[in-house]
């Protein structure tokens, strides 16, 4: 199932079953998105991500950074994170949101993409931290990049391109029953900021 090019309503699911995605497309004017950008790329705390898998410990070209309202802290992929207290910036862009999305959300998780080599397996955000089934809500900014979901039990995917500015939110049961991933892609030399947005308990 391919979602590239059509309209899509804001209060359509993505998920044929198992879950709710809605994907909001461009919020932000180019001027906005741009200024965002600019900022994310030069002022957040970024750091190499790093896993432990399989017991061995990799350490990855992707970089992220942790926000929230305290020292949250974090574990995923068999390592620990603890929150950075928010910025003015990253505090306007929660409020965005959580109008966009009528909710409310505690703690970002950022991520930065160099260019296109640079992506993310197959997972889904079910951490035991993360309130069980809340909404997560995924801000893009710079190069657009292909993302997809894939049922865990069907195998049924979904694909969307996310655009410079756009927003996606994924709610409900979609952890549980649904995977998602960012391909690489080789092509793209640009780089891409993505927040999720997350209530952490």
């Amino acid at each position: 199932m391919k979602l590239f090019e059509e309209e899509i309503s804001r209060d359509h699911n993505l998920l044929s079953k198992d879950g709710i995605v809605n994907y909001y497309g461009k919020i932000f004017s180019p001027q906005q998105a741009n200024h965002y950008l600019e900022y994310l790329l030069n002022n957040i705390a970024w750091k190499n991500d790093q896993a432990v898998i399989f017991g061995k410990h990799i350490v990855t070209k992707r970089k992220v950074a942790w926000y929230g309202d305290r020292d949250f802290s974090y574990t995923y992929s068999n390592t620990t994170k603890n929150a950075l207290a928010w910025t003015k910036e990253l505090l306007e862009l929660k409020r965005i949101t959580e109008e966009k999305c009528n909710g409310q959300f505690n703690s970002c998780l950022l991520n930065l993409y160099n260019n296109g080599e640079e992506g993310m397996s197959w997972h889904s955000d079910a951490e035991k931290e993360l309130k069980k089934e809340g909404a997560i809500a995924s801000l893009s900014f710079g190069a657009e990049r292909k993302f997809l979901f894939r049922h865990k039990q069907s195998g049924e995917t979904v694909s969307i391109i996310l655009e410079h500015g756009s927003l996606l939110i994924m709610k409900g049961t979609t952890q549980t029953h649904w995977l998602h991933r960012l391909p690489t892609a080789k092509n793209i030399l640009k780089p891409r900021v993505n927040l999720t947005f997350r209530t952490m308990i």
